[in-house]
């Protein structure tokens, strides 16, 4: 939902994979979250404390979640606390597998002691999240189980239709206001104080995404405001634009794009500011996919559409208007005046009203299109259902180099793994490659609920 135009990224973004740049993608998962986890279980913090237990296990299963949709299989059962041992592969059928069971505990463990205790947990305020509030991490529980179960809807449909129903089912409900969703505050021992934007603001080397600022201005989006800054540059100055990811810009024309829009480092993006971890509008979104695909206790899908909206426009305190009416706007074409060749003409003609009329294809981009701008700055997400539905319809790049092994047409579909890995557990990672993605680790090859040749219905 960024791009970047920094040395390192102009290679990162137009397929050309180094693997140690990989590193920061693969290892944090293990050695911040699951190798601290490990330690406290070892310590007996399951007996002591359960709901904090659960706790844990829901902040794994999330950062376990965006290792394996990036790369596909990856060391899980075995994992024993590091990264830096030699662990086999699961597949990735058997880590969601995993996942699923590990919400069950975490659910059945948080139940527990609200039923026994009521919401509050000995935790407090060390729980960056919702305060030791255990009825929003069931919430937040029920609300991680449906994202997964729809990730895997290609893959695995009767699992999915199962697990997501259980999610809707449940008597602790869903993420569903704005007051429901996950953020980790930022405290003075977190970076010096400081959450991960000050990367934008310090480095300089980001800049908003063509595609999210072309859909927004189509649709008239009030929340692009919040989301960031106008364009300084004096041929577009006042304006909203972005760069095309995997443009063709050369390393010395950094300074050319310096002034196109940036992240809103001012406001909702500001170096004190809280990280996004899961809205409650995504949540609305999955309810309308979900009933759209006819599971149980999902609702309308034009009433989950419409709340998904709402409840985004809550999140960032955007003024909706009439934007749930606009059955006329549509994507704007890009055009980059410093750059001819990374111009493109809309590739969406999807509108924001809600079409009872339309297939339920068009239905799907609608809906996928909406959550996609309102999950923002969750791009890992957002990737997630780019390759699992196809939608939004995002400009290709421009300059690919991946030497074939990437088709432009339908875009990267998974990360190359780490230097780390490939040297410190090598013969687990070429067992993965040979037996889960057809001998190639490129980004070519897909993740096991990304089929290729299925439709989304």
């Amino acid at each position: 939902m960024l791009s970047a135009f920094g040395k390192i990224c102009f290679h990162l973004l137009n397929y050309s994979f180094a693997p140690n740049w990989q590193n920061s993608s693969f290892n944090p998962a293990y050695r911040y979250v699951m190798a601290d986890f490990y330690a406290l279980y070892k310590s007996g913090l399951k007996e002591a404390y359960p709901e904090v237990y659960a706790m844990t296990r829901l902040t794994e299963v999330t950062a376990i979640a965006r290792v394996t949709d990036r790369f596909g299989a990856i060391p899980y059962s075995k994992v024993d606390g590091t990264v830096t041992g030699s662990y086999p592969y699961d597949s990735q059928q058997d880590v969601y597998s995993l996942m699923f069971l590990k919400i069950d505990t975490a659910l059945d463990l948080l139940k527990a002691h609200v039923q026994a205790n009521g919401s509050s947990s000995a935790v407090g305020n060390y729980d960056c999240v919702y305060g030791g509030n255990c009825t929003e991490w069931i919430k937040y529980a029920n609300t991680l189980r449906l994202r997964l179960a729809m990730r895997i809807v290609k893959a695995d449909p009767a699992t999915a239709k199962t697990q997501g129903e259980k999610a809707l089912a449940d008597d602790g409900g869903l993420l569903s206001t704005a007051a429901d969703v996950a953020k980790m505050s930022i405290y003075a021992g977190w970076n010096g104080g400081t959450n991960d934007y000050d990367l934008v603001a310090g480095w300089g080397d980001t800049r908003a995404n063509a595609a999210i600022i072309t859909y927004m201005n189509g649709y008239s989006d009030p929340r692009i405001s919040k989301y960031f800054l106008p364009a300084t540059d004096a041929s577009v100055a006042g304006q909203y634009i972005g760069l095309r990811i995997g443009g063709d810009i050369s390393a010395g024309a950094h300074d050319t794009y310096v002034g196109y829009s940036n992240l809103n480092v001012n406001g909702a993006f500001s170096q004190s500011a809280s990280q996004l971890i899961m809205s409650a509008a995504e949540a609305w979104f999955l309810k309308a996919e979900a009933a759209l695909r006819g599971w149980a206790n999902a609702g309308d899908a034009q009433n989950d559409y419409e709340q998904g909206i709402q409840v985004s426009m809550n999140e960032w305190g955007a003024n909706i208007g009439s934007y749930l009416d606009n059955s006329t706007g549509k994507e704007t074409a890009y055009t980059d005046p410093n750059g001819a060749d990374n111009s493109s003409p809309a590739l969406s003609t999807i509108t924001v009203k809600w079409d009872k009329n339309a297939s339920d294809e068009q239905k799907l981009e609608r809906i996928i299109t909406q959550k996609w701008i309102a999950m923002f700055p969750d791009g890992a997400d957002a990737w997630a259902d780019y390759r699992r539905t196809g939608y939004p319809r995002l400009f290709p790049v421009v300059v690919n180099n991946s030497g074939g092994t990437i088709d432009t047409k339908i875009q990267i579909r998974r990360i190359p793994y780490c230097s780390d890995q490939k040297t410190q557990n090598a013969d687990a990672v070429n067992a993965a490659i040979q037996k889960y993605l057809n001998g190639k680790d490129d980004g070519g090859q897909r993740v096991w609920w990304d089929v290729a040749g299925k439709g989304n219905f």
